[in-house]
């Protein structure tokens, strides 16, 4: 089921965020300072794009410096991707096959706010 789900998921939303995610982290790697935040974009760009079957936890060794490129990162691009997310669990929602669908776009909304000191792990 989870393929089926990502796959429709890919085609309707999937791959646009994942073209948004990208486009932020290339844009944060052009700078030696933005680095970091580039990371995590690519790295929730592949989350965004294969979502079911993976989920976010707390990633236990983050600190203080996480939560500092946290204010920076929500400043930057976390605000814009978490709208995009928002709008698109929102159409998704309009029709019934597509709620599952818009459930896990609001599900990303607190790691595209927030995406350092939490890492994606499979679904246990």
């Amino acid at each position: 089921m989870n393929v089926i789900l990502n796959i429709i998921w890919l085609v309707l939303s999937g791959i646009w965020l994942a073209i948004g995610y990208a486009v932020a982290g290339v844009l944060l790697c052009i700078t030696l300072i933005g680095i970091p935040w580039g990371i995590a974009s690519f790295r929730i760009a592949s989350y965004a794009l294969w979502p079911f079957g993976r989920t976010t936890e707390p990633n236990p060794s983050a600190g203080v410096p996480s939560m500092v490129g946290n204010v920076i990162w929500l400043v930057l691009a976390g605000i814009w991707l978490a709208i995009a997310h928002v709008v698109s669990g929102v159409a998704l929602c309009l029709t019934i096959i597509g709620i599952p669908l818009g459930l896990a776009n609001f599900k990303m909304v607190p790691i595209s706010l927030m995406p350092l000191g939490y890492r994606i792990v499979p679904v246990r």
